[in-house]
């Protein structure tokens, strides 16, 4: 289940829980260890061996976000970055020690082979935290009443932003939903590239689109925020998509922005941060912040910049 942007609602209807700067993960139980899958269905248990340890009955499945920790005790995307990728058992078994991850358990799917996806979130909840989830490695976060101090709190303490979640909501699997709000304090967006171009580095910036019928709407160059990490990252996914023709849509990106382009299969997807949009869409002060690997180009549908 996902979460539409939008203004933090008010009222008893609601409960708030921080969001928290990481990667979705569910957690099946099939005996044994748990299986771990990520958005996109692909199996991510290799990469997290701290999780190993978790027990619950066969046929349980969790919703949460597996996150890595900073010295102040707050989500540090930059750290998990360097754990989502590894399925190695040794590097992820050495960096289970250097950089281990947290497990942000929000939601109870499944217990004991007994579906509660139909049940009201204020019940599955309850039965969450019955489960007494506290471990070296997982937790169940809390929930609050007050929307209004839940966002200061988040805001002290640098966190991402909050999600509001409808009391008697149901759990409505692989939809975004309004029973569900997200409520974050910096604009991002997920963003199609189509190509990028060289400058000081060999990696200049991103350009980035929506898709259309006609093929990505051009939504501007992206260059800030790629560092040397970034840029190696990105190159290795870029170049094997290169090719020839441009994937935006017809005249869509200015001459000045397309000189020099590398066009490549609009397959990859990235997180930006910008201050707003101009009136023909392009992203104004936009940063890259990240690869969306959990993402399908598909998935990036933009919302009004007032989160409508």
């Amino acid at each position: 289940m996902l979460a539409t942007a939008g203004a933090l609602p008010a009222g008893p209807a609601w409960s708030y829980e921080f969001k928290w700067d990481g990667v979705r993960v569910l957690a099946l139980f099939a005996g044994g260890a748990p299986d771990l899958f990520a958005r996109s269905g692909a199996v991510v248990t290799s990469a997290y061996p701290e999780i190993a340890d978790l027990r619950l009955p066969e046929g349980t499945l969790l919703d949460g976000e597996m996150v890595v920790l900073d010295a102040a005790g707050r989500p540090s995307f930059t750290a998990l970055a360097e754990r989502m990728h590894v399925r190695e058992h040794g590097r992820a078994a050495r960096l289970a020690v250097t950089l281990p991850v947290t497990y942000m358990i929000f939601d109870l799917l499944f217990l004991d082979g007994h579906d509660c996806t139909g049940l009201p979130y204020q019940l599955r909840r309850e039965r969450l935290e019955q489960l007494g989830l506290a471990g070296p490695h997982w937790m169940v976060p809390p929930v609050f009443t007050d929307g209004t101090a839940t966002a200061e709190a988040a805001r002290e303490n640098s966190l991402e932003g909050v999600v509001a979640k409808r009391n008697n909501s149901v759990y409505l699997p692989g939809r975004r939903s309004t029973d569900w709000v997200k409520v974050k304090f910096d604009r991002t967006g997920d963003y199609v590239v189509g190509g990028w171009r060289s400058g000081v580095r060999k990696l200049g910036g991103l350009l980035v689109g929506v898709p259309t019928p006609d093929g990505l709407a051009f939504r501007g160059r992206v260059g800030g925020g790629i560092g040397a990490v970034a840029e190696k990252e990105l190159l290795a996914e870029l170049e094997p998509l290169a090719q020839r023709n441009s994937p935006f849509a017809p005249g869509a990106v200015p001459r000045e922005d397309s000189r020099g382009a590398h066009w490549v299969r609009p397959e990859l997807v990235v997180e930006v941060r910008y201050g707003n949009r101009t009136p023909d869409g392009r992203l104004r002060f936009p940063r890259y912040l990240r690869l969306r690997d959990d993402k399908t180009p598909d998935e990036c549908v933009e919302e009004d910049d007032d989160g409508r």
